[in-house]
């Protein structure tokens, strides 16, 4: 396997619903991340989508966009994991380099989410629909902080609990709030977090993350042809995937995100890196739950202990372990085929200097997508 690195990117900003067709906005982070990179013809596109069948009645979008791009003749292929479909793609699109089988491969991932009431129940499709039917996403996650709470409460004060997870939203929204491609740019307090609306308790509107549409894109080459298209290219260290058992219900240890714990053991063998080493982490928080859980299962946080991270401040931007350093799903938006992308491009600008206002001092950054309530999770780790 030959090492590999990103050549272009491209995003567009996230919006609560975008004019554009899903074409149309696949199209324009495409070209985005054509130009950055300086390339004019592709060997492979990988596209990801979770919601565009049931949504836009549209299927085969890797072709679609492929067409869009000029990109004929070159392999085309739709990826899906769900709300983790982003980094599939991106990890299709670095096996394809990595083999040496392509040279040049673009991931890119694009989602159409607003305007419908329908994105809720289709979501749900991603839970398990013998033994999960009737759930949603939202309320799977629910379920699984009541789990966390219940766990935790004996030596813990559930209102102490609570401002844990609070503080990952207001570290969300004060990045989000300085990233003008974000969807949600205004700050919160932590009042205001924790005295949110409760969506389905124990989960307030600060714990979820928003529907919305997007699209980005990341262009990978082989590390030694990266250095004729960029003068600091930033390489993938290493791509890899686990999964859970299906259901919930069916986990040993729901709280203990076995797959987020193996795909993360996996991606620090191949990159040589330990948790400590790693700069800032790109995290998924569609929920906050899921980023407590993550931040254990990784390797950063003790098992029950996840939610002191933003008690203590080692998630913000000035603190050991920053999070969604550009708002995240939580502010950012969370266009569930695109999200994984926004995460890559969002990490390059970061390890390149390129980041502005967000802008950390880091040269290594590690980003981790959920796909379902926690069945599928890929981890990718960048540096320099």
């Amino acid at each position: 396997m030959r090492p590999v690195s990103v050549v272009g990117i491209g995003s567009i900003p996230i919006q609560k619903e975008n004019p554009l067709s899903l074409g149309e906005m696949g199209v324009m982070a495409g070209r985005q991340a054509l130009e950055d990179a300086g390339v004019e013809m592709l060997d492979a596109v990988y596209a990801s989508n979770m919601l565009g069948s049931e949504l836009q009645n549209q299927k085969h979008i890797a072709a679609m966009i492929a067409s869009g791009l000029g990109q004929v003749g070159v392999e085309a292929i739709q990826v899906d994991a769900t709300s983790a479909s982003g980094a599939a793609a991106l990890r299709a699109a670095y096996l394809s380099v990595a083999s040496g089988a392509v040279d040049f491969a673009m991931a890119v991932g694009v989602e159409k989410m607003g305007g419908t009431d329908s994105a809720t129940p289709v979501l749900a499709r991603g839970l398990d629909q013998e033994t999960e039917r009737g759930e949603t996403m939202v309320s799977m996650n629910a379920r699984v902080m009541q789990m966390y709470i219940d766990a935790n409460r004996n030596r813990v004060p559930i209102e102490k609990l609570l401002e844990g997870f609070a503080h990952f939203a207001v570290n969300s929204h004060a990045n989000g709030a300085k990233n003008e491609s974000a969807l949600l740019r205004k700050p919160i307090t932590l009042e205001d977090a924790m005295a949110s609306k409760t969506i389905h308790a124990p989960l307030r509107l600060a714990d979820c993350s928003p529907i919305c549409d997007g699209a980005a894109a990341v262009i990978l080459a082989s590390s030694e042809m990266a250095k004729s298209f960029t003068d600091l290219p930033v390489q993938l260290l290493a791509s890899s995937c686990s999964t859970d058992r299906f259901s919930v219900a069916s986990r040993k240890d729901p709280l203990s995100l076995s797959a987020s714990r193996h795909s993360a053991e996996k991606a620090f063998r191949q990159s040589g890196l330990t948790p400590n080493a790693i700069d800032f982490f790109e995290i998924h928080d569609a929920f906050s739950i899921m980023a407590v859980l993550s931040l254990e299962a990784c390797g950063f946080a003790e098992r029950g202990s996840g939610w002191e991270a933003g008690i203590n401040g080692s998630i913000y931007p000035t603190g050991n372990l920053p999070l969604s350093t550009f708002g995240g799903l939580k502010s950012r938006g969370h266009p569930v085929g695109a999200t994984a992308l926004y995460q890559a491009c969002e990490i390059v600008r970061q390890l390149k200097g390129q980041a502005g206002a967000n802008q950390i001092k880091a040269s290594t950054g590690m980003m981790q997508s959920i796909g379902g309530a926690g069945t599928t999770i890929l981890t990718h780790i960048f540096g320099l």
